[in-house]
Protein backbone atom coordinates (compact mmCIF):
# COMPACT_ATOMS: atom_id res chain seq x y z
CA UNK A 1 0.00 0.00 0.00
CA UNK A 2 3.19 2.49 0.34
CA UNK A 3 2.70 3.50 -3.22
CA UNK A 4 -0.98 4.51 -2.58
CA UNK A 5 -1.73 8.37 -1.54
CA UNK A 6 -3.58 7.66 1.92
CA UNK A 7 -6.79 9.15 2.54
CA UNK A 8 -7.01 12.20 5.02
CA UNK A 9 -9.53 11.14 7.64
CA UNK A 10 -12.60 13.29 9.04
CA UNK A 11 -14.91 12.78 11.74
CA UNK A 12 -18.30 13.98 10.83
CA UNK A 13 -21.06 12.19 12.63
CA UNK A 14 -21.11 11.66 16.64
CA UNK A 15 -23.21 9.59 18.63
CA UNK A 16 -23.29 10.14 22.30
CA UNK A 17 -25.08 7.94 25.22
CA UNK A 18 -23.62 9.41 28.25
CA UNK A 19 -25.04 9.69 32.03
CA UNK A 20 -24.46 13.74 31.95
CA UNK A 21 -26.10 13.69 28.00
CA UNK A 22 -27.64 11.66 24.93
CA UNK A 23 -26.56 12.93 21.98
CA UNK A 24 -23.75 15.19 20.76
CA UNK A 25 -25.44 18.38 21.96
CA UNK A 26 -26.54 17.23 25.14
CA UNK A 27 -23.40 15.68 25.86
CA UNK A 28 -21.42 18.92 24.65
CA UNK A 29 -23.75 20.98 27.53
CA UNK A 30 -22.52 18.40 30.14
CA UNK A 31 -18.90 18.77 29.03
CA UNK A 32 -18.90 22.52 29.11
CA UNK A 33 -20.89 22.79 32.45
CA UNK A 34 -19.07 20.55 34.37
CA UNK A 35 -22.21 17.64 35.20
CA UNK A 36 -21.62 14.84 37.42
CA UNK A 37 -23.54 11.76 36.85
CA UNK A 38 -22.34 9.89 40.52
CA UNK A 39 -25.27 8.51 42.16
CA UNK A 40 -26.20 5.33 44.02
CA UNK A 41 -26.55 2.76 41.47
CA UNK A 42 -29.90 0.87 40.68
CA UNK A 43 -28.65 -1.51 38.34
CA UNK A 44 -28.42 -4.18 40.52
CA UNK A 45 -28.88 -5.26 44.36
CA UNK A 46 -26.22 -3.25 45.94
CA UNK A 47 -26.31 -4.70 49.62
CA UNK A 48 -23.48 -5.78 51.15
CA UNK A 49 -21.15 -3.18 49.68
CA UNK A 50 -20.18 -0.36 51.97
CA UNK A 51 -20.92 2.29 49.02
CA UNK A 52 -22.10 2.05 45.88
CA UNK A 53 -22.41 4.81 43.56
CA UNK A 54 -21.94 5.22 40.20
CA UNK A 55 -22.47 6.75 36.80
CA UNK A 56 -25.59 5.13 35.51
CA UNK A 57 -27.98 6.34 32.30
CA UNK A 58 -31.24 7.10 33.40
CA UNK A 59 -34.41 7.72 31.44
CA UNK A 60 -32.83 5.65 28.46
CA UNK A 61 -35.56 4.42 25.65
CA UNK A 62 -33.54 2.50 23.13
CA UNK A 63 -37.14 3.02 20.66
CA UNK A 64 -37.04 6.14 20.19
CA UNK A 65 -33.88 5.52 18.20
CA UNK A 66 -33.56 1.97 17.15
CA UNK A 67 -35.64 1.51 13.92
CA UNK A 68 -35.12 -1.92 12.46
CA UNK A 69 -34.58 -4.25 15.43
CA UNK A 70 -36.57 -5.84 18.32
CA UNK A 71 -35.04 -3.86 21.08
CA UNK A 72 -35.38 -6.72 23.43
CA UNK A 73 -33.62 -8.73 21.60
CA UNK A 74 -30.47 -6.65 22.30
CA UNK A 75 -28.94 -6.54 25.53
CA UNK A 76 -28.15 -3.13 27.22
CA UNK A 77 -24.59 -2.55 25.45
CA UNK A 78 -25.92 -3.72 21.93
CA UNK A 79 -28.81 -0.94 22.59
CA UNK A 80 -26.48 1.43 23.05
CA UNK A 81 -24.06 0.82 20.75
CA UNK A 82 -26.86 0.53 18.07
CA UNK A 83 -28.02 3.73 19.66
CA UNK A 84 -24.99 5.74 19.73
CA UNK A 85 -24.48 4.67 15.74
CA UNK A 86 -27.74 5.85 14.70
CA UNK A 87 -27.29 9.20 16.35
CA UNK A 88 -23.94 9.17 14.26
CA UNK A 89 -25.78 8.67 11.05
CA UNK A 90 -28.47 10.98 11.81
CA UNK A 91 -25.81 13.77 12.97
CA UNK A 92 -23.70 13.27 10.14
CA UNK A 93 -26.93 13.85 7.85
CA UNK A 94 -25.66 10.70 5.55
CA UNK A 95 -28.37 8.96 3.84
CA UNK A 96 -28.83 5.41 4.67
CA UNK A 97 -28.92 4.62 0.95
CA UNK A 98 -25.46 5.88 0.40
CA UNK A 99 -24.56 4.18 3.89
CA UNK A 100 -25.68 0.79 2.46
CA UNK A 101 -24.29 1.20 -0.59
CA UNK A 102 -20.63 2.25 0.59
CA UNK A 103 -18.14 -0.08 1.55
CA UNK A 104 -18.49 0.30 5.33
CA UNK A 105 -16.89 -0.90 8.68
CA UNK A 106 -18.31 -1.06 11.95
CA UNK A 107 -15.49 -1.65 15.01
CA UNK A 108 -16.94 -1.58 18.39
CA UNK A 109 -14.44 -1.68 21.75
CA UNK A 110 -15.93 -3.23 24.49
CA UNK A 111 -14.98 -4.45 28.08
CA UNK A 112 -17.74 -6.75 29.31
CA UNK A 113 -19.66 -7.04 25.96
CA UNK A 114 -23.10 -8.35 27.65
CA UNK A 115 -22.20 -9.21 30.80
CA UNK A 116 -25.15 -7.90 32.33
CA UNK A 117 -27.40 -10.22 31.20
CA UNK A 118 -24.60 -12.94 32.08
CA UNK A 119 -24.72 -11.58 35.75
CA UNK A 120 -28.85 -12.26 34.97
CA UNK A 121 -27.98 -15.63 33.53
CA UNK A 122 -25.63 -16.95 36.26
CA UNK A 123 -28.39 -15.73 39.14
CA UNK A 124 -31.10 -18.08 37.75
CA UNK A 125 -28.76 -20.37 37.19
CA UNK A 126 -27.83 -20.67 40.98
CA UNK A 127 -31.23 -20.00 42.36
CA UNK A 128 -33.27 -22.09 40.08
CA UNK A 129 -31.04 -24.24 37.42
CA UNK A 130 -29.89 -23.15 34.03
CA UNK A 131 -33.03 -25.20 32.36
CA UNK A 132 -34.13 -21.85 33.59
CA UNK A 133 -32.72 -19.42 31.90
CA UNK A 134 -34.33 -17.68 29.30
CA UNK A 135 -33.87 -17.72 26.12
CA UNK A 136 -34.07 -14.63 24.82
CA UNK A 137 -31.77 -12.97 27.15
CA UNK A 138 -29.12 -16.31 26.25
CA UNK A 139 -28.88 -15.03 22.61
CA UNK A 140 -28.39 -11.73 23.38
CA UNK A 141 -24.61 -12.11 25.41
CA UNK A 142 -22.06 -12.93 22.26
CA UNK A 143 -20.28 -9.52 22.34
CA UNK A 144 -20.13 -9.67 18.64
CA UNK A 145 -23.74 -8.08 18.76
CA UNK A 146 -22.37 -5.00 19.67
CA UNK A 147 -20.89 -4.03 16.09
CA UNK A 148 -23.16 -6.95 14.43
CA UNK A 149 -26.32 -5.61 15.33
CA UNK A 150 -25.38 -2.31 13.96
CA UNK A 151 -24.88 -3.63 10.77
CA UNK A 152 -28.60 -5.27 11.06
CA UNK A 153 -30.37 -2.07 11.73
CA UNK A 154 -29.27 -0.18 8.95
CA UNK A 155 -29.32 -3.00 6.53
CA UNK A 156 -25.86 -3.32 5.68
CA UNK A 157 -24.50 -5.96 3.26
CA UNK A 158 -21.17 -4.34 2.18
CA UNK A 159 -19.41 -4.75 5.45
CA UNK A 160 -16.97 -5.95 8.08
CA UNK A 161 -18.15 -5.85 11.54
CA UNK A 162 -15.72 -6.29 14.66
CA UNK A 163 -16.18 -5.98 18.15
CA UNK A 164 -12.35 -5.77 20.00
CA UNK A 165 -12.45 -6.69 23.41
CA UNK A 166 -9.53 -4.72 24.55
CA UNK A 167 -10.76 -3.48 28.14
CA UNK A 168 -11.04 0.30 28.34
CA UNK A 169 -8.64 1.30 25.95
CA UNK A 170 -11.03 -0.44 23.62
CA UNK A 171 -12.82 2.43 21.75
CA UNK A 172 -9.48 3.78 20.82
CA UNK A 173 -8.30 0.72 19.35
CA UNK A 174 -11.40 0.76 17.34
CA UNK A 175 -11.26 5.09 16.60
CA UNK A 176 -7.37 3.42 14.81
CA UNK A 177 -8.82 0.61 13.20
CA UNK A 178 -11.70 2.39 11.36
CA UNK A 179 -9.12 5.37 10.51
CA UNK A 180 -6.73 2.98 9.04
CA UNK A 181 -9.59 1.54 6.46
CA UNK A 182 -10.95 4.85 5.86
CA UNK A 183 -7.14 6.35 4.95
CA UNK A 184 -5.83 3.16 3.01
CA UNK A 185 -9.68 3.20 0.55
CA UNK A 186 -10.67 -0.49 2.21
CA UNK A 187 -13.63 1.28 3.74
CA UNK A 188 -15.82 4.38 2.51
CA UNK A 189 -17.66 4.81 5.94
CA UNK A 190 -16.24 3.24 9.45
CA UNK A 191 -18.93 3.15 12.26
CA UNK A 192 -15.98 2.90 15.54
CA UNK A 193 -16.31 3.61 19.50
CA UNK A 194 -17.07 1.49 22.13
CA UNK A 195 -19.98 0.24 24.08
CA UNK A 196 -20.87 -1.55 27.62
CA UNK A 197 -23.42 -1.39 30.42
CA UNK A 198 -23.20 -0.88 34.00
CA UNK A 199 -22.84 -4.87 35.93
CA UNK A 200 -22.28 -6.52 38.71
CA UNK A 201 -19.61 -8.27 38.16
CA UNK A 202 -17.19 -5.17 37.11
CA UNK A 203 -18.38 -3.17 39.79
CA UNK A 204 -17.45 -6.08 42.40
CA UNK A 205 -14.24 -6.79 40.45
CA UNK A 206 -13.16 -3.16 40.89
CA UNK A 207 -14.05 -3.11 44.88
CA UNK A 208 -12.44 -6.09 45.70
CA UNK A 209 -9.39 -4.60 44.48
CA UNK A 210 -10.26 -1.45 46.43
CA UNK A 211 -10.40 1.26 44.01
CA UNK A 212 -13.97 1.91 43.98
CA UNK A 213 -14.40 5.79 45.25
CA UNK A 214 -17.00 6.00 47.93
CA UNK A 215 -18.68 8.95 46.46
CA UNK A 216 -16.59 11.28 43.90
CA UNK A 217 -14.46 10.44 40.89
CA UNK A 218 -11.61 12.76 42.00
CA UNK A 219 -8.70 12.47 38.96
CA UNK A 220 -5.25 14.24 40.06
CA UNK A 221 -6.46 15.43 43.67
CA UNK A 222 -4.54 14.37 46.56
CA UNK A 223 -7.45 13.09 47.89
CA UNK A 224 -8.48 11.37 44.87
CA UNK A 225 -10.02 7.11 46.17
CA UNK A 226 -10.80 5.72 43.04
CA UNK A 227 -13.04 5.02 39.94
CA UNK A 228 -16.62 5.03 39.52
CA UNK A 229 -17.91 2.53 37.19
CA UNK A 230 -20.32 4.17 34.90
CA UNK A 231 -21.64 3.01 31.37
CA UNK A 232 -22.87 4.24 27.47
CA UNK A 233 -21.67 3.97 24.36
CA UNK A 234 -19.58 6.81 22.02
CA UNK A 235 -19.74 6.25 18.21
CA UNK A 236 -17.95 8.16 15.79
CA UNK A 237 -18.78 8.18 11.62
CA UNK A 238 -15.39 8.45 9.70
CA UNK A 239 -15.06 8.99 6.11
CA UNK A 240 -12.42 10.05 3.92
CA UNK A 241 -11.82 14.68 3.42
CA UNK A 242 -12.86 14.21 -0.03
CA UNK A 243 -16.14 12.11 0.30
CA UNK A 244 -17.13 14.90 3.48
CA UNK A 245 -16.80 17.72 0.90
CA UNK A 246 -18.25 15.93 -1.93
CA UNK A 247 -21.71 15.81 0.34
CA UNK A 248 -20.97 19.16 1.97
CA UNK A 249 -20.60 17.45 5.60
CA UNK A 250 -19.95 19.65 8.70
CA UNK A 251 -16.39 18.21 9.75
CA UNK A 252 -15.93 18.29 13.38
CA UNK A 253 -11.82 17.05 13.27
CA UNK A 254 -9.44 14.77 11.57
CA UNK A 255 -8.08 11.70 12.43
CA UNK A 256 -4.13 12.49 11.96
CA UNK A 257 -2.90 8.91 13.54
CA UNK A 258 -2.73 6.87 16.71
CA UNK A 259 -0.55 4.49 18.77
CA UNK A 260 -1.14 1.16 20.46
CA UNK A 261 0.65 -1.00 22.18
CA UNK A 262 0.94 -3.82 24.65
CA UNK A 263 3.42 -4.31 27.05
CA UNK A 264 1.61 -7.42 29.38
CA UNK A 265 3.31 -5.77 32.61
CA UNK A 266 0.86 -6.39 35.03
CA UNK A 267 -2.69 -7.43 35.26
CA UNK A 268 -3.75 -4.79 36.72
CA UNK A 269 -0.52 -1.64 37.13
CA UNK A 270 0.27 0.43 33.93
CA UNK A 271 4.04 0.53 32.90
CA UNK A 272 5.42 4.38 32.55
CA UNK A 273 7.53 3.34 30.27
CA UNK A 274 4.92 1.77 28.10
CA UNK A 275 2.41 4.37 28.41
CA UNK A 276 4.91 6.74 27.25
CA UNK A 277 5.89 4.97 24.41
CA UNK A 278 2.32 4.40 22.91
CA UNK A 279 1.47 8.48 23.83
CA UNK A 280 4.90 8.69 21.83
CA UNK A 281 4.28 6.28 18.89
CA UNK A 282 0.69 8.28 18.27
CA UNK A 283 2.80 11.57 17.87
CA UNK A 284 4.93 9.74 15.35
CA UNK A 285 2.00 8.21 13.79
CA UNK A 286 0.32 11.83 13.54
CA UNK A 287 3.31 13.76 12.64
CA UNK A 288 2.65 15.97 15.44
CA UNK A 289 5.47 17.31 17.28
CA UNK A 290 4.88 17.39 21.67
CA UNK A 291 4.75 20.85 21.62
CA UNK A 292 1.66 21.07 19.18
CA UNK A 293 -0.95 19.21 21.05
CA UNK A 294 -2.90 22.04 22.99
CA UNK A 295 -4.35 19.20 25.77
CA UNK A 296 -4.36 16.20 26.70
CA UNK A 297 -8.10 13.93 27.53
CA UNK A 298 -6.51 11.82 29.88
CA UNK A 299 -7.00 8.22 31.27
CA UNK A 300 -7.31 9.52 34.44
CA UNK A 301 -9.39 7.02 36.43
CA UNK A 302 -9.11 8.51 39.95
CA UNK A 303 -6.89 5.72 41.35
CA UNK A 304 -3.41 6.62 42.96
CA UNK A 305 -1.65 4.14 40.39
CA UNK A 306 -3.32 5.15 37.32
CA UNK A 307 -2.72 9.06 37.66
CA UNK A 308 0.76 9.48 38.88
CA UNK A 309 1.87 6.77 36.58
CA UNK A 310 -0.24 8.43 33.72
CA UNK A 311 1.20 11.83 34.37
CA UNK A 312 4.49 10.49 34.89
CA UNK A 313 4.50 9.50 31.06
CA UNK A 314 3.06 12.57 30.19
CA UNK A 315 6.53 14.21 31.32
CA UNK A 316 8.32 11.87 29.79
CA UNK A 317 7.32 12.61 26.61
CA UNK A 318 6.40 16.56 26.55
CA UNK A 319 8.85 17.25 29.53
CA UNK A 320 8.56 20.85 31.02
CA UNK A 321 6.12 22.16 28.41
CA UNK A 322 2.75 19.38 29.59
CA UNK A 323 -0.09 20.06 28.22
CA UNK A 324 -3.50 20.70 30.43
CA UNK A 325 -4.80 17.12 30.75
CA UNK A 326 -8.24 16.49 31.74
CA UNK A 327 -10.34 13.42 32.69
CA UNK A 328 -14.15 13.93 31.69
CA UNK A 329 -14.29 10.28 34.24
CA UNK A 330 -14.75 12.98 36.71
CA UNK A 331 -18.15 14.01 35.31
CA UNK A 332 -19.31 10.07 33.55
CA UNK A 333 -17.63 7.70 35.59
CA UNK A 334 -15.43 5.03 34.10
CA UNK A 335 -17.58 3.74 31.13
CA UNK A 336 -14.77 0.68 30.23
CA UNK A 337 -15.03 -0.35 26.62
CA UNK A 338 -16.95 3.52 26.19
CA UNK A 339 -14.26 5.55 27.77
CA UNK A 340 -12.15 6.76 25.33
CA UNK A 341 -15.02 6.24 22.80
CA UNK A 342 -16.69 9.00 24.65
CA UNK A 343 -13.55 10.76 25.26
CA UNK A 344 -12.79 11.29 21.74
CA UNK A 345 -16.16 12.71 21.02
CA UNK A 346 -15.41 15.05 23.91
CA UNK A 347 -11.86 15.80 21.62
CA UNK A 348 -14.15 16.76 18.55
CA UNK A 349 -16.80 18.70 20.34
CA UNK A 350 -13.78 20.46 22.01
CA UNK A 351 -11.59 21.54 18.98
CA UNK A 352 -15.35 22.23 16.90
CA UNK A 353 -16.29 24.85 19.91
CA UNK A 354 -13.26 26.21 21.10
CA UNK A 355 -12.70 25.01 24.75
CA UNK A 356 -11.21 22.27 27.25
CA UNK A 357 -13.86 20.28 29.37
CA UNK A 358 -12.83 20.43 33.24
CA UNK A 359 -11.69 17.93 35.62
CA UNK A 360 -14.28 18.52 38.68
CA UNK A 361 -14.85 17.31 42.28
CA UNK A 362 -11.39 19.07 42.11
CA UNK A 363 -9.75 20.58 45.48
CA UNK A 364 -5.80 20.09 45.24
CA UNK A 365 -3.72 18.76 42.95
CA UNK A 366 -1.36 15.81 44.05
CA UNK A 367 2.03 17.00 43.91
CA UNK A 368 3.33 14.05 42.15
CA UNK A 369 0.73 14.61 39.39
CA UNK A 370 1.61 18.07 38.80
CA UNK A 371 -0.78 18.58 35.32
CA UNK A 372 -2.98 21.51 34.79
CA UNK A 373 -6.54 18.94 34.98
CA UNK A 374 -8.34 22.59 34.22
CA UNK A 375 -10.20 22.47 37.80
CA UNK A 376 -13.83 22.40 38.09
CA UNK A 377 -14.44 24.83 35.08
CA UNK A 378 -14.55 24.63 31.03
CA UNK A 379 -12.16 27.38 29.82
CA UNK A 380 -12.37 28.50 26.19
CA UNK A 381 -9.38 27.87 23.92
CA UNK A 382 -8.04 28.18 20.09
CA UNK A 383 -7.21 24.66 19.87
CA UNK A 384 -5.76 22.86 16.91
CA UNK A 385 -4.28 19.77 18.46
CA UNK A 386 -5.64 17.20 21.11
CA UNK A 387 -4.74 14.02 22.29
CA UNK A 388 -7.04 10.98 23.88
CA UNK A 389 -5.03 8.52 25.80
CA UNK A 390 -6.97 5.34 26.73
CA UNK A 391 -5.00 2.59 28.87
CA UNK A 392 -6.43 -0.51 30.29
CA UNK A 393 -5.45 -3.59 32.40
CA UNK A 394 -3.02 -6.15 30.84
CA UNK A 395 -0.97 -3.27 29.61
CA UNK A 396 -2.79 -3.03 26.41
CA UNK A 397 -2.72 0.97 25.89
CA UNK A 398 -3.97 3.30 23.11
CA UNK A 399 -3.75 6.80 21.83
CA UNK A 400 -5.32 8.46 19.12
CA UNK A 401 -4.55 12.03 17.89
CA UNK A 402 -7.17 14.67 16.35
CA UNK A 403 -6.72 18.15 14.49
CA UNK A 404 -8.59 21.12 14.16
CA UNK A 405 -10.01 20.55 10.24
CA UNK A 406 -8.04 22.24 7.99
CA UNK A 407 -8.12 22.94 4.13
CA UNK A 408 -4.39 22.40 3.91
CA UNK A 409 -2.50 20.87 6.78
CA UNK A 410 1.26 20.76 7.10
Amino acid sequence: MSDVPANRVVVTGLGAVSSIGLGASEFLSGLRSGRSAAKPITAFDTEGFDHANGCEIVDFDATHWIRNLEVETLGRASQFSVTAARMAVDDAALAEADLRSGRCLISIGTTDGESRDLDHLVETEVEHGAERMDPTVTARVPAGRLSAAIAHEFGLSRVEAVTLPTACAAGNYAIGYGFDAVRTGEADYALVGGADALCRKTFTGFYRLGTIAPELCQPFDIDRKGILTGEGAGVLLLETLESARARGARIYAEVLGYGLNCDAHHPVAPNQDSVAQCMQLALDGAGVKPEDVDFISAHGTGTKANDVTEARAIRQVFGDRTPRTISIKSMLGHSMGAASALASIGCALALTEGFIPPTINHVETDPECRVDCVPNHAVEADLRVVQNNGLAFGGNNSVVIFGKYEEARA
